[in-house]
């Protein structure tokens, strides 16, 4: 019998945040990087997200250089605390260059800062010490459909990832998709999207998806089922897991804060396909309420990481027999009965 998975959990600098949003100012005070990176063991958690310039501050205006000498500081700074690099990402939904996108902008100059800012995140990856690059493709999309020619936009950014590969032959890339959030409509809003641009690039081994539960729910979609799909393909590199109050803006509220049972299938889904046997991270992406006045604000990975866990008892002691009777049966009145009751901890008596 296989030994049970034991998880390994990551998150973001960027979720020690200061509260602030598109209304309003900070509301808690800065930290600096390192003092965030003393918080991860404490908390449970091994595995570190990174943006490009979150390892190197203000990037665009360092020198190749200094460039790697910050991220070869941030990557000793990660193994004097036994922590582990999961990935890094460019950041090019900030810059000026990369308004009207970046892979797909219509102007080619702006196509060209949006490789080479992919390329130089590939050199802090491997600098800090992964080769994992993550591609969430922001603004790679339009708020006026006949502003782009879409097919031209999808094999700019076939283009891209191919570019990207023949860089350097050791890199990951994941995608994460999102159907919307900063632009109106993008490109590759699915996980379906994401694994068929794996398939047609040069190197489909190295090209993989992430998927954010919020996202899938922001599509429409149910998460789990996104995750398994990719689980099927075996193109499940991470999640990002959190939650969603309906179809509004991305709120990463803590994992399992909004509807339990749908948290439950994302971690059945994860469990049952096998997700982290070879090393995968559980990563968080969950953002502190604005109102917290906790300084640091890290009750919301604390929480997500314990219903994580939580999760994870209620699937390995849920009575498969029994499961397997209301199937056979199909009784799904009397399955969903019985996963309900199992959720709340009380005696099914049907």
């Amino acid at each position: 019998m296989a030994q049970p998975t034991r998880y390994r959990f990551s998150f973001g600098p960027w979720n020690i945040s200061e509260g602030a949003d598109p209304f309003g100012p900070e509301v808690r005070q800065p930290m600096p990087i390192e003092e965030k990176f003393d918080l991860y063991k404490p908390l449970g958690y091994e595995g570190v997200q990174f943006h490009d310039d979150d390892v190197v501050e203000n990037l665009d205006a360092k020198t190749p250089q200094q460039t790697a000498r910050r991220a070869a500081a941030v990557g000793r700074m990660l193994k004097d605390r036994g922590l582990t690099p999961e990935f890094v990402a460019p950041r090019l939904w900030f810059a000026r260059q990369t308004v009207d996108g970046g892979f797909t902008s219509n102007d080619a100059s702006d196509r060209e800062y949006a490789l080479d800012r992919a390329k130089r995140c590939i050199d802090i990856a491997f600098e800090v010490g992964t080769p994992n690059i993550v591609l969430w493709l922001a603004r790679e999309g339009s708020y006026v459909r006949e502003a782009k020619n879409a097919r031209q936009a999808y094999e700019r950014l076939l283009g891209a990832l191919n570019a990207l590969l023949a860089y350097n032959k050791k890199v990951n890339l994941w995608i994460e998709p999102k159907p919307n959030e900063p632009t109106d409509c993008a490109y590759v809003p699915t996980i379906g999207h994401a694994i068929a641009l794996a398939y047609a690039s040069d190197d489909p081994a190295r090209v993989s998806g992430l998927i954010e539960s919020a996202h899938a729910l922001l599509a429409g979609l149910d998460p789990s089922d996104e995750m398994a799909f990719a689980l099927a393909h075996r193109k499940l590199a991470s999640v990002h897991l959190n939650d969603q109050n309906g179809l509004k803006f991305d709120e990463d509220k803590s994992f399992g804060a909004v509807n339990l049972r749908l948290a439950f299938n994302q971690v059945r889904v994860l469990e049952e396909g096998g997700f982290g046997r070879n090393g995968e991270f559980v990563g968080m992406d969950v953002k502190a309420m604005r109102t917290t006045t906790a300084q640091p604000a890290i009750a919301h990975l604390k929480n997500s990481r314990a219903i994580f866990l939580h999760l994870v008892e209620k699937v390995r002691t849920l009575d498969r027999e029994r499961e397997r009777r209301f199937v056979a049966a199909r009784d799904y009145e009397g399955l969903e009965a019985y996963i309900l009751h199992h959720l709340m901890g009380v005696t099914f008596e049907g």
